[in-house]
């Protein structure tokens, strides 16, 4: 009679489905897909606050920057800012310190008489900035119908979320700088507009 191993007595044991496999962890593109729709609208106000708070030290100390360049030894060619082009030139350049990707739009607002201006775009078009420079003859009222005109061009673009105004007063034309940004600024639900006087 032929004897049976004790290994052939026994039938194997499947294991259970849990440990047969592992478990697939979903990729990271799956997981954006699934992700709730208000958790990327408090993503993308996230970045636009940083962003925000950002532009706002820049418009802050522009004019310290603009004051050390002045200051060159041996009175050295350096850059004055005598209008907007020039604030233009050097605002752009310390954007680009802060931030890894600066557009630029060239448009011909009505106020300027045919003259281009440009404005910075950052967030994926989302956040505008424009500068403007104050000087005799422009009053708190031009100021304010230029503000107006900024915000219905930029306000319809289909990205457009904030509109972020710089007015550099070096001269301190400005009476009540505080009371024209708070008159100027605007944080309506569908596009948000800040006013930023400087120096003060």
């Amino acid at each position: 009679m032929n004897e049976v191993s004790p290994l052939q007595q026994e039938a194997p044991v499947p294991l259970p489905a849990s440990r047969a496999t592992a478990p697939v962890q979903p990729s990271p593109v799956s997981m954006t897909s699934r992700m709730p729709q208000e958790k990327v609208q408090e993503t993308k106000a996230e970045v636009s606050e940083g962003t925000l708070d950002t532009l706002r030290r820049v418009c802050a100390r522009f004019h310290l920057v603009a004051r050390q360049l002045r200051l060159r030894k041996e009175y050295r060619p350096t850059l004055e800012i005598n209008d907007e082009y020039d604030l233009q030139d050097l605002f752009y350049a310390l954007l680009r310190l802060q931030f890894d990707e600066v557009g630029t739009e060239d448009w011909s607002p009505t106020y300027a008489n045919g003259a281009r201006r440009t404005s910075y775009l950052l967030d994926w078009d989302k956040t505008v900035v424009v500068v403007k420079q104050t000087r005799s003859g422009l009053s708190s009222k031009d100021l304010a119908e230029q503000v107006a005109a900024d915000k219905a061009h930029y306000s319809a673009r289909p990205n457009g979320a904030t509109l972020l105004c710089f007015i550099y007063d070096p001269e301190g034309r400005v009476g009540n700088p505080r009371g024209l940004e708070a008159d100027l600024t605007s944080t309506e639900e569908a596009y948000r507009v800040e006013v930023i006087v400087a120096p003060k």
